[in-house]
């Protein structure tokens, strides 16, 4: 698809007018904004900024998938995860914050990488963006888990994590978006 994005910037952009901080804690960072719309007329746009983050879809050499099962607190369950990980620092380069995340997460290490694109998990109300990997020529380590994480390492048959994507069963986005791309790309 092909769009004509500047005139596209001149029709839909938002102006902000003035911000408000609501919130500043450790990962998140709430903003309260008033913007112009395109018609002359106001709005409240309430913002999440956040630092960024990374995640990876590790393939074995046949075609299992290093997962994750974790407890989220907002969810008030375990859910089935690829590993996954936010910056330390905004300009922390992103394929090092992801090796770093899949070697204290799982143990694991590799060889190749393949940048799979960026994510915007909701961009309704969030600057956050996860940039996706596919890890490949996988070494399994000693995992270095952060004091607060629990988490159980399963290896998953692509092609099962397909159809758990397809049946609705992967309820997490990230997830589904790289087992999609990876089972493109890998022709499963």
């Amino acid at each position: 698809m092909q769009f004509d994005e500047s005139s596209e910037l001149k029709r839909l952009a938002e102006t902000q007018a003035s911000t408000e901080d609501i919130f500043d804690g450790v990962i998140l960072h709430v903003k309260r904004d008033m913007v112009s719309l395109s018609n002359g007329s106001t709005a409240v746009r309430e913002v999440i900024r956040h630092i960024g983050a990374v995640c990876v879809i590790p393939v074995t050499e046949d075609n299992r998938v290093i997962m994750e099962r974790q407890f989220r607190y907002p969810l008030n369950r375990v859910i089935l995860e690829i590993p996954a990980g936010k910056l330390d620092a905004p300009d922390e380069d992103r394929l090092s914050a992801i090796r770093r995340e899949l070697r204290e997460e799982t143990g694991y290490s590799a060889d190749e990488w393949t940048e799979l694109g960026d994510f915007h998990p909701a961009p309704a109300y969030s600057d956050e963006y996860i940039t996706m990997y596919m890890a490949r020529g996988l070494h399994k380590g000693e995992r270095d888990l952060d004091d607060d994480e629990f988490l159980d390492v399963y290896a998953i048959p692509l092609a099962d994590l397909v159809k758990d994507v397809m049946e609705g069963r992967i309820s997490d986005a990230k997830t589904q978006v790289c087992v999609l791309k990876a089972a493109r790309i890998l022709g499963i």
